[in-house]
């Protein structure tokens, strides 16, 4: 048997280094692009980033042909002479597809590399009687509509995200979620076999983890420290510090909904006394106000709200009152600047956020001289599910090479 060439020494590392630099390279190109406040030329890019012009070309010729970039011809910043061509992120290429299960609806989107939401769809159901096994096969024909969706328009999916109310572990199994009756629930396992997430890899995570993520990239540059809270039936927290999500030790962080506001109160599906969700939660907030009857309730709690019909005023003040409690604690503890009203809240914010701020302004210690700022999301009412997406999304623009490894479709 013939013994195989001798390799020579280092021949191994070298390559390594050079895939790995190449790697690099074309993460830093896409990146530079991906923030630029104008759509940079070739030559821009040479310049900031100290790349030959040669490089910078190959590495932009591989990213067009990837369908991560396109051409634009850019208007010159005189007014005068020929224009120039710049370099956008490409919406006609990968997306991510970003699912949500909740108490009381499915949702599903798609969203390209610039951040546009291409599909998105909405179903309202109470799924606290259904098995979770039914509930994720709804959840499947949300992925098949995305995915159809999503070659109607010649585009290709990249990966897909799944926000659930509950505590996940890292491998995506939903150890609980209270108030969906969900307890070790393997995700990946009940959905892994679905065609179009073969190949393309499935992430499961905490909702109000995914909407703080998505409303951090969304957010202006100087919002780095931030407690996202997303009002639902149940209440969670994404707590961002420093640019980065605070998981916890173990990943489960933010459960503020099961934060005692009266320790000898209500009983919540926790097992509980007196938790916040039993007072400032979606349905103790409808209850409140009288609206649990009848179809779309936040709607008429909005417009009662806005006609400042004094049941609707008074369930919303006694709701952010225990809100801003629970706030005003984390605030203590954590010291974020700003308070982001997500999910249900994010279209109350109007009337939610003054109580809130004279709970923040009467309890946290350092309220005098240092304010909070209390703001709706700025992505609404689909934080969760956008910023699912959004994880996938940024994947692609932080490990390209990766994605134009992969087999074509």
């Amino acid at each position: 048997m013939a013994q195989p060439a001798a390799m020579p020494v280092g021949a191994a590392s070298v390559a390594v280094r050079q895939a790995s630099l190449r790697e690099h390279n074309l993460a830093l190109v896409l990146r530079h692009i991906a923030t630029a406040a104008r759509p940079p030329s070739r030559a821009d890019l040479a310049t900031i980033t100290g790349l030959t012009r040669a490089t910078v070309s190959a590495l932009v010729d591989d990213l067009i042909t990837g369908r991560l970039l396109s051409e634009v011809v850019r208007t010159p910043r005189s007014g005068a002479g020929r224009p120039a061509l710049g370099l956008t992120l490409a919406g006609h290429g990968p997306v991510g597809l970003g699912l949500e299960i909740n108490v009381d609806y499915l949702a599903a989107v798609l969203v390209d590399l610039p951040g546009a939401v291409r599909h998105r769809a909405v179903r309202r159901i109470d799924l606290r009687p259904v098995p979770p096994a039914e509930a994720l096969a709804l959840v499947a024909e949300l992925i098949t509509e995305a995915g159809t969706e999503a070659d109607r328009q010649d585009l290709v999916l990249a990966g897909t995200a799944l926000a659930v109310p509950g505590l996940v572990s890292a491998t995506g199994v939903v150890r609980l979620a209270p108030n969906l009756g969900w307890r070790d629930v393997d995700v990946p396992a009940l959905l892994g076999g679905h065609p179009m997430l073969s190949g393309r890899g499935l992430s499961v995570d905490n909702e109000a983890n995914l909407a703080a993520l998505g409303e951090l990239h969304a957010g202006p540059p100087d919002s780095a420290n931030f407690i996202y809270i997303s009002g639902e039936v149940g209440i969670g927290a994404g707590i961002v510090l420093h640019g980065t999500l605070f998981r916890g030790a173990r990943g489960w962080s933010g459960e503020l909904g099961h934060v005692p506001v009266h320790p000898d109160g209500r009983p919540c599906r926790c097992g509980g006394l007196g938790c916040l969700e039993q007072y400032a939660g979606q349905e103790a907030i409808l209850a409140g106000a009288g609206l649990t009857d009848g179809p779309t309730p936040l709607a008429r709690l909005i417009e009662a709200a806005g006609r400042d019909e004094p049941t609707a005023r008074r369930a919303l003040v006694e709701a952010a009152t225990a809100l801003g409690v629970a706030i005003a604690g984390v605030i203590n503890l954590l010291d974020v600047d700003t308070v982001v009203l997500g999910g249900v809240y994010a279209p109350l914010a109007g009337w939610l956020g003054p109580p809130v701020e004279a709970e923040i302004r009467r309890r946290v210690l350092t309220a005098a001289w240092s304010p909070v700022t209390v703001r709706p999301a700025l992505l609404g009412g689909d934080g969760a599910a956008v910023g699912a997406a959004g994880s996938v999304v940024r994947t692609v623009l932080e490990q390209p090479a990766r994605w134009l490894a992969r087999p074509l479709r």
